[in-house]
């Protein structure tokens, strides 16, 4: 493995572009809308900066060069990542114009935060080769990577993924059953569901729901994992507590209207300015700064 293409550079592509270069790759990105390809730089610059206060070593690289079209970034590559939009049709295209490209000894990577892995296997005519390599946001901070091998993913490839993310310095999770989500985000969904429906039911507002969460169960939950976790309070005690709590809990299948309303109103959230709580240009940029250097001083203090 020498060469990597990233295909998408929205919010995680030049992170993993950075971290792919910072381990020795040579790296070519591509995105489809020229604006995103103009920013690309900036965002390879503060995601490097960034691994360089994490103390990540550095290999030898050239510089992530940014392809016109996504024929010449993955010119060569023996990995590429595909990273666009969450919608299966879009990725099925990218995948079959990767596919036509690369040579066929090239591992074609999905970075979705979500769809089954053989469900993109399914449109394209070398599904063996074709794994989930879904990377944690920021991608160049949280050191965990999920490997999902589809239905039809050849045990050498999924093999080969678990190799290359501890080879650029992260933590490969094997994902044994290729689920919807998978498990970060099966995870992380199930807490949001019902953080959205405590906050909507005017249990809590959302500032001290975020306290309660973020020192409550997310400051012991970044030492001591769920699993462990039950050991540690005793599976006695969780039987119990389930035994009444969970018959309480948000069991919604839909999207809650706390959020479809204000998805409705265009109130997106950082993007747009405002979503649950408002934001100036600065105010962002500030909170971004923060949050990646905090995020930097829990992983140097939990030395991953």
């Amino acid at each position: 493995m020498s060469k990597a293409a990233v295909i998408g550079l929205g919010t995680m592509g030049p992170g993993i572009a950075a971290t792919l270069a910072r381990a020795g790759y040579t790296v070519s990105a591509f995105d489809a809308d020229a604006g995103q390809r103009a920013k690309a730089k900036a965002g390879f610059d503060i995601a490097t900066t960034v691994l360089g206060s994490l103390g990540v070593p550095e290999k030898p690289h050239a510089a992530i060069t940014v392809a016109e079209t996504l024929a010449e970034a993955v010119a060569g590559a023996d990995l590429a990542i595909e990273n666009v939009s969450e919608k299966l049709d879009v990725k099925i295209k990218v995948f079959k114009e990767i596919e036509a490209a690369v040579s066929k000894d090239c591992i074609i990577a999905s970075d979705t935060s979500g769809i089954p892995i053989t469900k993109i296997q399914e449109g394209i005519a070398t599904p063996e080769r074709v794994i989930g390599m879904h990377w944690s946001n920021p991608p160049h901070i949280i050191p965990m990577i999920e490997v999902i091998p589809g239905a039809k993913t050849d045990p050498k490839i999924t093999a080969a993924m678990t190799a290359i993310v501890k080879e650029i310095g992260h933590l490969p999770v094997l994902v044994k059953k290729d689920v919807p989500g998978f498990v970060e985000n099966r995870v992380l969904y199930s807490i949001m569901r019902e953080c959205v429906d405590l906050v909507e039911q005017g249990v809590i507002d959302p500032e001290a729901l975020d306290t309660c969460v973020s020192w409550g169960i997310g400051y012991k939950l970044a030492v001591v994992g769920p699993m462990a976790l039950l050991d540690m309070a005793g599976l006695d005690i969780y039987q119990a507590v389930s035994s009444y709590l969970n018959k309480e809990l948000c069991t919604r299948a839909d999207t809650a209207g706390y959020v479809t309303e204000k998805t409705k109103q265009g109130k997106l959230g950082m993007k747009t300015g405002g979503g649950i709580f408002e934001y100036t240009p600065e105010r962002i940029d500030a909170l971004r700064a923060e949050r990646a250097r905090k995020l930097v001083a829990v992983r140097k203090a939990l030395g991953v």
